[in-house]
């Protein structure tokens, strides 16, 4: 007889794994530790193998368990979201998202708009930082998605491509003197570093008017016509114009904008909206 896995025992397995201590996941899932004991007798025994060792402290995954973890958790994922897509259903919960201010001022009402009409329920708050902090965040547990610049030749997973380009008012002179005034995000962010690393390579001077990771502040400076800044085209407002190369300011890179997730701990919730960004904002 072909041996199948439960997807109960699964689910229970993962929670020893996670919680380290039968008692807290028995706790976790609803069941006395007596019967989650069974439930992982009978999970080792469909595989075949030891998967825990008891302590003192608690339980610790053998070699076979912590391979069968990572199955597991694939495989529990890919089970949730196949009921949630095939239901139909709507989601509830809530999650946090993290996105830097110029992607959430271009991006940010269509992706929430969507996913409201097919999951009401759900209460999605977004943090706005600049792309290095949403990383600490995240990769600190602060966050469960979060939206975020890279250079294009560091990932794979590349939602979509972005053109950095120079803007200032619309009814400023196209031309600038030296040392070009700049209002640029923080100094460890991509739109800095771009700006700072074209014009030292074209030997155009310039001086730092402004730099901080308030989007608001900085678009206050352009807007007042004391400095040229550095935004993303698709978040560049109405009243400010690109600059073309008449300006005789160099080109600027282009960067990338991928979606962090953990997947072996994402909510449905989570995995759905990151489906759904994945989806859309490539087409914004």
């Amino acid at each position: 007889m072909a041996r199948s896995l439960d997807i109960d025992l699964l689910r229970s397995f993962a929670s020893v794994a996670e919680t380290g201590a039968l008692s807290r996941a028995a706790g976790r899932i609803g069941r006395s530790q007596a019967a989650l004991s069974m439930q992982m007798k009978r999970l080792e025994n469909a595989v075949g193998q030891p998967l825990l060792v008891r302590t003192g402290r608690g339980v610790v995954l053998t070699v076979q368990g912590e391979r069968l973890l990572v199955h597991a958790r694939r495989i529990l994922a890919s089970h949730d979201d196949a009921l949630v897509e095939l239901s139909g259903g709507s989601l509830s919960g809530s999650l946090r998202f993290g996105c830097p201010d110029d992607y959430a001022q271009a991006f940010l009402p269509t992706l929430l708009r969507g996913f409201a009409q097919h999951h009401p329920a759900a209460a999605i708050e977004v943090v706005c930082a600049a792309t290095p902090r949403l990383q600490a965040q995240f990769e600190r547990g602060g966050l469960d998605l979060a939206l975020v610049s890279v250079p294009l030749a560091a990932e794979r997973a590349i939602l979509r491509r972005e053109n950095l380009v120079w803007v200032v008012p619309r009814d400023t002179t196209s031309s600038w003197a030296d040392p070009v005034p700049l209002a640029l995000g923080d100094p460890d962010t991509l739109d800095h570093r771009a700006a700072l690393t074209a014009l030292e390579r074209s030997r155009r001077s310039y001086r730092i008017a402004y730099a901080s990771g308030s989007l608001s502040g900085l678009l206050a400076v352009v807007r007042s016509g004391q400095a040229v800044a550095v935004l993303t085209r698709s978040a560049v407002p109405a009243d400010l114009r690109i600059l073309t190369p008449a300006s005789g300011l160099p080109a600027l890179e282009r960067i990338g904008v991928t979606l962090r997730i953990e997947q072996r701990h994402a909510t449905p919730l989570a995995r759905a909206f990151a489906r759904h960004v994945e989806t859309i904002l490539p087409a914004l």
